[in-house]
């Protein structure tokens, strides 16, 4: 339908729409949705980012998903959404890709002193520097040496060692985890989540455990498998639950429960479930009370700050651009990572272009382009964003707005 190029996602439900006769109220009973809602999405103030969700209005509007959303991945075409022309974590899903150390099991190694535990420890801590950087090319080269010797050391070290380095072990699949689920490569991130599971298992570290389930969500969402995710945090609050109500929990504990709720939120969001993903940010907040501190436990950023970087996104899916401006405003994320500062930028030009502010949404996005290039030009929001403002702006777009675009691959 080439008439609809050019157009909003808002503006091609609205034109399908009236093409067919239909109201706002019987396009939104057919969804199952309010009038309120429907409105907001056509005017481009609520976002649909759930594939389920518009494959019900390309079917209540007989059309395809494509026809609504091109870029859109469905599971009948296999059409994978554009992806920049530079991809920096391709080396590390080769690496990921297969046995982890297929030589092992026909070649029996003994190198004990490539597995020199602070050696390792130190390169985990690097990898992890690199991942709340957004440094994805840097990651994989880093990771594509690491992540050998780890799985060789898990099986060729002395016993005695083994435990702590399954820990290292599963806290580098969580980091591979969050890299891929950074870049909109969910598929990667559940096969990473997946191995950082099996290794803090084996180091013995149940919390290990819990943090591989946070990494495995946040894959979940990716793949806009919102049950599973859903299910996977909330059994994580579950096991934590009667840990959490006594007074003496430990901090980290109480940064992996609220975690998760923040989890929660988020995916209440996205479904458009506004009382449960509000509640969620609360409960998280008075985790972060207990706190008391903004902490890095388990590499979640979890404390009261993040907590607030996560009540703007909450607003922002929610379709509440305004709300998310102002609390904006009250948030000072500097002692966060790059990734975050930049993430919580992205959020910041989502509510903006909601709100049709093309040089402020444009001055957010560059800001956040300086932390964390490469994840700005990845990121499969940023990159959503950035065409829709390009769109919004038409021939009046900034000279800048479009040459981000360009560097992102994202022009319409």
């Amino acid at each position: 339908m080439t008439e609809l190029e050019g157009m909003t996602l808002g503006a091609r439900i609205k034109e399908l729409r009236q093409r067919r006769g239909m109201s706002q109220k019987e396009l939104a009973a057919e969804v199952g949705r309010s009038e309120s809602w429907m409105s907001q999405v056509e005017r481009d103030v609520q976002p649909v980012e759930r594939l389920s969700v518009l494959q019900a209005l390309a079917d209540a509007l007989g059309v395809s998903v494509q026809d609504l959303r091109p870029e859109a991945r469905t599971a009948a075409t296999g059409e994978p959404e554009p992806v920049a022309a530079r991809n920096d974590l391709d080396g590390l899903r080769m690496t990921l890709t297969g046995h982890p150390a297929l030589t092992s099991l026909f070649e029996a190694r003994r190198t004990e002193a490539a597995f020199e535990i602070d050696a390792l420890t130190e390169a985990v801590d690097h990898a992890w520097t690199l991942a709340h950087a957004s440094r994805f090319k840097e990651l994989t080269e880093a990771l594509n040496d690491l992540l050998p010797r780890l799985e060789a050391a898990s099986r060729e070290a002395p016993a005695d060692q083994r435990p702590h380095i399954h820990q290292l072990r599963a806290r580098t699949y969580q980091a591979v985890a969050a890299a891929f689920a950074r870049q909109g490569e969910a598929d990667a991130a559940w096969v990473a989540a997946d191995r950082a599971l099996t290794a803090a298992e084996q180091s013995g570290h149940p919390l290990d455990v819990i943090a591989g389930h946070f990494r495995m969500a946040h894959a979940f969402m990716g793949l806009l498998h919102n049950e599973q995710a859903e299910r996977v945090a909330q059994a994580a609050i579950d096991v934590l639950r009667p840990r959490i109500e006594r007074e003496d929990s430990a901090p980290e504990e109480l940064s992996l429960f609220g975690a998760m709720h923040l989890v929660l939120a988020v995916i209440a969001a996205r479904e458009g479930s506004r009382a449960t993903a509000r509640a969620r940010i609360e409960e998280a907040r008075k985790i972060a009370d207990r706190i008391g501190t903004d902490r890095n436990d388990f590499n979640t950023e979890f404390g009261p700050t993040n907590v607030r970087l996560h009540a703007v996104s909450v607003a922002v899916d929610l379709g509440d651009a305004g709300e998310a401006l102002d609390l904006a405003k009250e948030v000072d994320p500097s002692g966060l990572s790059p990734e975050r500062q930049a993430r919580f930028l992205l959020d910041v030009a989502r509510a903006h272009a909601q709100r049709r502010h093309v040089g402020e949404a444009t001055a957010a996005l560059l800001r956040a382009e300086q932390l964390a290039p490469e994840m700005i030009h990845g990121h499969p929001r940023s990159r959503q964003t950035l065409r829709d403002l390009v769109q919004l702006a038409g021939r009046r777009a900034p000279e800048e707005l479009t040459a981000l675009a360009r560097r992102a691959a994202a022009l319409p």
